[in-house]
């Protein structure tokens, strides 16, 4: 060391390296942000979801639970079970015709065949007509029920949740 006092060396002596301090919690980053508004919509579009699934659900079962309800009710008279299991039909077809509770025929052929099911299907509902009017008309209870929920079920499946109010 040329030229230099040892006692200046010791005056040079450097202090420790001081830390800035971290950064604060809040606000936080934007890539936080991003990542809370994804979670955000995830959550609301399975809460959606979930509420599309359990209503309609909770819809179906309760058609089952009333044609349950009706067999048992009218287990010894297929004119009075017919005519409520037609009652219902026509509640759940007026969605798709205002005047599906006046038609008959070939016309409510029609109104039930804007539901895509099979024909033997089509034929069974048809028989209903028939029943509630004629006493001794062929009618097959357990036939004309399974035609009533396979029809029901897909007619439920294509309603829109906010238009299932009075089915």
């Amino acid at each position: 060391m040329i030229g230099v006092p040892p006692q200046a060396q010791d005056s040079l002596a450097l202090r420790d390296i001081h830390v800035p301090p971290g950064p604060p919690w809040w606000p936080p980053a934007p890539g936080w942000w991003v990542l809370l508004g994804i979670v955000c919509l995830i959550a609301i579009a399975g809460w959606l979801l979930y509420r599309r699934t359990h209503g309609r659900r909770a819809i179906r079962g309760r058609v089952f639970a009333e044609i349950e309800l009706l067999a048992k009710r009218h287990a010894d008279d297929d004119a009075t079970y017919a005519a409520a299991l037609h009652q219902l039909l026509r509640r759940a077809a007026r969605r798709y015709a205002a005047d599906a509770h006046l038609i008959q025929g070939d016309r409510w052929r029609q109104v039930l065949a804007y539901i895509p099911v099979d024909d033997a299907t089509l034929d069974a509902l048809m028989t209903l007509d028939a029943r509630m009017y004629q006493p001794h008309a062929e009618f097959d209870r357990l036939q004309v029920q399974a035609a009533a929920q396979r029809w029901l079920d897909v007619a439920l499946r294509r309603m829109k949740v906010m238009e299932r109010g009075d089915v």
